[in-house]
């Protein structure tokens, strides 16, 4: 009889993809705060996203809205509306 090697304990394993799975959402958190920061700061990046990406600029809108931030989109359509004349 050959001697057989216990197997491996997945624990090492599993730490490495918890510790992968963290630092993907943290990532994503920094990201989403990075991104609202710039929309929040800047009516020019809040323009580009309106071009590209209409829909994260609605998630921007609704989200100030119901907090009870009112008047960017106004204001927003208002300066865009004012710059193509």
């Amino acid at each position: 009889m050959s001697p057989q090697m216990p197997p491996k304990p997945l624990e090492p394993l599993a730490k490495r993809l918890m510790k992968g799975v963290i630092a993907v959402e943290l990532l994503g958190v920094f990201g989403a705060y990075g991104l609202f920061h710039m929309m929040n700061t800047s009516q020019d990046f809040r323009n580009t996203m309106n071009r590209r990406f209409p829909s994260v600029l609605e998630v921007y809108y609704q989200s100030n809205e119901w907090a009870g931030v009112q008047g960017i989109r106004e204001r927003d359509h208002e300066a865009w509306s004012a710059k193509q004349d």
